[in-house]
């Protein structure tokens, strides 16, 4: 078994530097480096850019938005005409319709296999008025024997546009014995028309048709009498005569 040997260590060995720094473990050298403070960054929210071509097209949307309820587009213009005879052309249908109010172009419509007529077909017309005063005329008529449905294909009314128009229809009482005045000026309304045809007869009613959607005037309208005498009498009398400065135009509706 082994003995430990007991030693002795001088003081002048420990205060001697070299035999201090001898069991110590070999420091390790670092480089110097040098640190420098972080910059902070910061971030901006990009702009949003807006496309020129982007806000003409929004432009153009909205335009064409406006004009499929314009008034005067041709889906206000055009009227369906249902119920024709079959061997009825579109010259025909032209001629029957302009008697009436000035049409722009008639088409019938023929099946693609048979070339049959399908028994209905379209008039666009000049103007909204005309196309009116086509459907006021028209509608529940005969040709060929065959009563005919006549309306506009498409009619821009608003709630706002309907308040307007409702109160004069409503009050007129139609009847038999009844003329058509065309040609009137803007500012005539019902009252003033029915005023105008009591000098020549027993007038039951009278009313000015409105442009669909609005409160303008379509430059026509309405009179009833109680007798047929009544009505050739306001014809032969008031049949070019004025009425606030404009000749208008007297028939039988």
């Amino acid at each position: 078994m082994s003995t430990l040997s007991s030693f002795t260590i001088s003081p002048t060995f420990l205060h001697n530097p070299r035999n201090r720094n001898r069991n110590r473990n070999p420091s390790i050298q670092l480089p110097n480096l040098s640190l420098k403070p972080q910059t902070a960054l910061t971030f901006s929210r990009p702009r949003p850019r807006i496309c020129l071509s982007t806000r003409m097209n929004a432009v153009a949307e909205e335009e064409t938005s406006v004009s499929t309820t314009d008034p005067s587009s041709e889906a206000a213009r055009r009227l369906y005409i249902g119920n024709i005879p079959r061997t009825l052309t579109p010259d025909e249908l032209r001629k029957i319709v302009e008697e009436h109010a000035a049409v722009e172009k008639a088409e019938v419509m023929y099946d693609k296999y048979s070339g049959r007529s399908r028994r209905f077909g379209f008039v666009t017309m000049t103007t909204v008025e005309d196309a009116s005063a086509a459907v006021e005329k028209l509608n529940g008529t005969e040709i060929g024997g065959r009563e005919i449905k006549v309306n506009i294909t498409e009619k821009p009314l608003s709630s706002v546009g309907s308040s307007l128009i409702q109160p004069d229809d409503s009050k007129f009482v139609d009847s038999p014995h009844k003329v058509y005045v065309g040609n009137l000026a803007k500012n005539v309304t019902s009252e003033s028309l029915k005023n105008f045809f009591s000098e020549k007869g027993n007038v039951l009613s009278a009313k000015v048709s409105r442009v669909p959607g609005t409160s303008k005037s379509s430059g026509y309208g309405f009179v009833s009498f109680s007798s047929e005498e009544d009505v050739e009498a306001a014809i032969s009398s008031l049949n070019n005569a004025l009425l606030d400065g404009q000749k208008i135009r007297v028939n039988k509706a």
